[in-house]
């Protein structure tokens, strides 16, 4: 539900072995808010984002992803629950090779089991809207980066989930391309009503984010 709180964390912690990357992190993110982890490389803020989407789960602490608390779901519960609730934004793009840009952003919505009438009307919206509708049967490898990285976008949002995570969604990309990206990373956010956590080095690409938060010595605090 969009009108619930997307992300909410209380006391998260995680270390490597004799490594505290971070400790007692609390956060809230709320509807349709944009918000950017700052911070050097090293620091965790990967880490911290896979905890916050439940891909892996802090040593202590609880995070709540639309409402849903993930320590109290199984694996089957836990799955469905990021199924629905999260899209997911990498750098290096993460498509299925074997699959052409309209399947892989296709996918989620088959996932959810919705019909086939409806996803195949949404992918060629996102696919429109993205301006790569020409390039919807060509396969990763035939794309360049930043096609690659609006079709992940799409992906991101096909099941307008309330929350997105983008990992260095530029990071990958040349300054032209990574600039054109992050210009559409905010308007898809702001169309769909979805809310945005973007983990970043760039000050740059944190600019299309309203809020601001740097992960250092352990400890979030506002840049």
């Amino acid at each position: 539900m969009k009108d619930q709180q997307p992300l909410r964390c209380q006391g998260i912690a995680k270390s490597f072995g004799p490594r505290q990357l971070f400790a007692d992190i609390d956060l809230a993110i709320q509807p349709g808010e944009r918000v950017a982890l700052l911070g050097a490389s090293g620091e965790g803020k990967s880490t911290l984002l896979h905890c916050l989407s439940g891909v892996i789960p802090p040593d202590e602490g609880e995070v709540w992803l639309a409402g849903q608390k993930l320590s109290t779901l199984d694996r089957d519960q836990l799955a469905h629950c990021r199924r629905q609730s999260i899209g997911t934004v990498f750098q290096f793009f993460h498509l299925l090779p074997t699959l052409t840009a309209f399947e892989n952003i296709e996918l989620p919505l088959q996932l959810l089991a919705q019909h086939q009438t409806q996803r195949h009307a949404r992918v060629r919206q996102l696919l429109e809207r993205m301006g790569i509708a020409a390039r919807a049967n060509a396969f990763p490898s035939e794309l360049s980066g930043g096609e690659m990285q609006r079709v992940a976008i799409a992906r991101a949002v096909a099941h307008r989930p309330p929350i997105v995570f983008a990992d260095e969604p530029t990071g990958n990309l040349d300054r032209k391309s990574g600039a054109a990206v992050l210009h559409l990373l905010q308007e898809i956010a702001t169309e769909e009503e979805s809310a945005l956590i973007m983990v970043t080095h760039s000050e740059e690409a944190a600019a299309i984010c309203p809020r601001q938060l740097r992960l250092a010595d352990g400890n979030i605090v506002s840049a």
